[in-house]
């Protein structure tokens, strides 16, 4: 069940591969549900400084480059993300226990186990621009890490 809420949620989301940047977390809907307990907002936050991040390092020289070239700071990225698919887990484990049976239980375990294929992608790109699409694959995830959380609870179906 939770591959399928994890599949509807990611076919729902628009993506855009312009180069303008998401909008600020001010922007983002209030806070809602779970997102204002301190390891929900604590994701959102993770989510939304790797975010930008990742953006920052899709280049218009990265997108030309006929190879892949090294990204700085792409280690530091890595390990990141990894505590962050660890608090998605938590987020996961949480809403377990407490018995809720919704989709954002199962959209955190899908991201959390998501995330090490889309930085094993980026590194595995051998061209700039297979890089920049890697790139942009995973500042979609964080963006979706992020947004699900503060989206306003859905009424019950």
């Amino acid at each position: 069940m939770c591959g399928v809420a994890l599949a509807i949620s990611l076919a729902l989301t628009p993506v855009s591969y312009s180069d303008a940047p998401s909008a600020p977390a001010a922007a983002v809907q209030p806070m809602r549900g779970v997102a204002s307990e301190p390891l929900y907002s604590e994701i959102v936050a993770r989510a939304q400084t790797l975010e930008d991040e990742v953006a920052a390092l899709r280049t218009p020289s990265r997108k030309a480059a006929a190879t892949a070239a090294p990204i700085p700071g792409f280690d530091k990225i890595k390990v990141e993300a990894a505590q962050l698919a660890d608090l998605d887990m938590q987020g996961h484990r949480d809403l377990a226990a407490r018995g809720t049976d919704g989709d954002l239980k199962c959209i955190l375990r899908g991201i959390s186990e998501d995330m090490a294929g889309k930085l094993a992608a980026v590194e595995a790109a051998t061209t700039g621009p297979s890089q920049d699409v890697a790139l942009d694959e995973l500042r979609h995830l964080l963006i979706d890490n992020r947004e699900v959380i503060t989206a306003p609870p859905a009424p019950p179906v």
